[in-house]
């Protein structure tokens, strides 16, 4: 069962702005949101009653009775609690009727166009319009593929929840197994395969040739295997089989997997929103080069007694006999900090061990968790999907 955030209310900063909206706003009676056009963009004004508020019509509030009448579930949201990307400028201490959501079935109440994005339902702009879900051709649970890519057949598994039922979107994660791994092994292990039944998203586990993925030098021994293209072709023939949210695909691994996840946001970031590896980090630049296209969120989850991919980094002999650097777990942190142009400083580590940079380009977070005596593991997936969740491409 998906978990749905509770917002919490706050009051409306300007109290001249709620007083000259409230009477416009209590005029009108209860509604839909396929009725009005509530939470629609707007440059500067909007019908039936509401404001144009942070780019979307809605009306401002002090209470969540007063945001029931637009639509069910829909709550009165500070902006403060807000993920960054919808966040809205000069409307810092502001609170207005919203809808929160962690998929687009969440936001069905408002009607057929209305569509999860940045982790609020919105309707389409005037110059874009809904995409159609495609006929699903897969079973719901586990499905075995294969996809071509140049030469080589590929294959992989992919698991639709209970809960789909191709009427709406649902982000896709895929996950990737460690060195001599398998699908089965690392659906059994990782934990996304239970948490994508509570929280209603698809998962794929790939499979690496020799058990392995092509990171740089490391550390497949066929040495032209395409991992990134089998990735890219894999999310797009998920895509023509089932509905899935373009706009939030995320990519997840452990240990040589998790490598392949960093690899991902390195060289495919158009089409990754964000990525929690486990137990790896990032090779040096000359080994590994890094340029994402765009900031992309990262959660990673290391242990300080990993004896395969050693907490503080440094020279190692990858499998397939290469030579490496990792530039280690703090090391890759404040290289996704620099690449994601992250300011500030990190916050100060929860009780999970994880510390994050907040405050980088296009709301892109930065976050490393660690595990205090921890050797090679996954890390959580209830805490890295929280954070990937919250972000999805532009």
């Amino acid at each position: 069962m998906r978990h749905r955030r509770v917002a919490t209310a706050y009051l409306v900063a300007s109290v001249t702005a709620a007083v000259l909206l409230a009477p416009a706003c209590r005029d009108v009676g209860p509604q839909t949101g396929s009725e009005t056009n509530f939470l629609t963009s707007c440059d500067a004004s909007c019908g039936d009653g509401l404001a144009c508020i942070c780019g979307v019509c809605t009306r401002a509030c002090s209470v969540a009775d007063e945001c029931s009448a637009l639509a069910s579930g829909a709550a009165c949201v500070a902006v403060a609690e807000r993920p960054a990307e919808a966040a809205c400028a000069g409307a810092e201490s502001a609170a207005f009727c919203d809808l929160s959501c962690s998929g687009d079935a969440d936001c069905e109440p408002l009607g057929a166009p209305f569509r999860c994005r940045g982790g609020f339902c919105r309707a389409p702009d005037d110059g874009e319009t809904a995409t159609a879900c495609p006929a699903t051709t897969l079973s719901i649970g586990d499905n075995d593929r294969t996809v071509t890519v140049g030469d080589a057949t590929r294959s992989y598994v992919v698991r639709l929840p209970a809960s789909y039922t191709g009427a709406s979107s649902m982000p896709l994660v895929l996950d990737f197994h460690t060195l001599g791994g398998t699908p089965a092994a690392e659906a059994e292990a990782s934990g996304y395969r239970e948490l994508a039944e509570r929280e209603g998203f698809i998962v794929a586990w790939p499979q690496g040739v020799d058990g392995a993925w092509n990171i740089g030098p490391c550390c497949t021994t066929s040495r032209d295997v395409d991992d990134v293209g089998f990735a890219r072709a894999l999310v797009q023939q998920v895509q023509a089989e089932a509905c899935v949210d373009g706009k939030r695909v995320y990519a997840v691994g452990v240990a040589n997997g998790g490598g392949m996840a960093y690899h991902l946001a390195c060289n495919a970031a158009d089409v990754f929103a964000g990525v929690a590896p486990s137990a790896f980090d990032l090779l040096v630049e000359s080994e590994q080069p890094c340029q994402p296209s765009r900031p992309v969120t990262e959660i990673s989850f290391r242990g300080t007694a990993d004896v395969l991919v050693p907490y503080e980094g440094g020279a190692q002999q990858a499998p397939n006999g290469a030579n490496i650097t990792f530039l280690g777990a703090v090391g890759t942190f404040e290289r996704w900090a620099e690449l994601n142009q992250c300011t500030g400083t990190p916050s100060a580590a929860d009780s999970n061990g994880c510390s994050t940079y907040s405050s980088c380009a296009n709301g892109a977070e930065v976050t490393l968790c660690t595990a205090q005596g921890g050797g090679t593991a996954w890390g959580s997936p209830e805490i890295g999907w929280a954070t990937l969740k919250r972000h999805a491409l532009p």
